[in-house]
């Protein structure tokens, strides 16, 4: 397994932060959905681990679906076009990509769920 490391890790996980920051600055910013909405939906992207019932290929498929950010991309412009929660909840789900990008958490290769774009997760993979 190749993964990116050192410098270009670092930027990846910058971009993250990045997004996080945007995300929420817009969501803050243009105030149609309070805080408590953002909180109930930012974690609905994880429920796509439930895809690692049906073994590590339809887990990482299903978990990187949920977890890249053309989707919410693709919600953000409905949104724009036809308003109501849409813009917000693109926000809120590209909010949660930045902030597991962030952390380290990357798409998941169909391996096994510690193995990642941005490198293995866990300790014992790392250490």
């Amino acid at each position: 397994m190749h993964s990116v490391t050192g410098a270009v890790r670092m930027i990846l996980r910058l971009e993250g932060l990045a997004a996080l920051a945007v995300s929420v600055a817009v969501y803050a910013y243009w105030g149609q959905h309070g805080w408590g909405f953002f909180a109930l939906l930012f974690l609905v992207p994880d429920v796509s681990l439930l895809g690692y019932l049906r073994g590590p290929r339809v887990g990482a498929a299903v978990y990187n679906l949920a977890h890249t950010y053309v989707v919410p991309a693709v919600l953000g412009i409905a949104g724009v076009l036809w308003l109501g929660p849409f813009f917000a909840i693109a926000l809120i789900w590209s909010a949660h990509i930045g902030l597991d990008r962030m952390l380290g958490y990357g798409l998941k290769l169909p391996t096994a769920f510690q193995t990642t774009h941005l490198g293995p997760i866990g300790r014992a993979l790392t250490e």
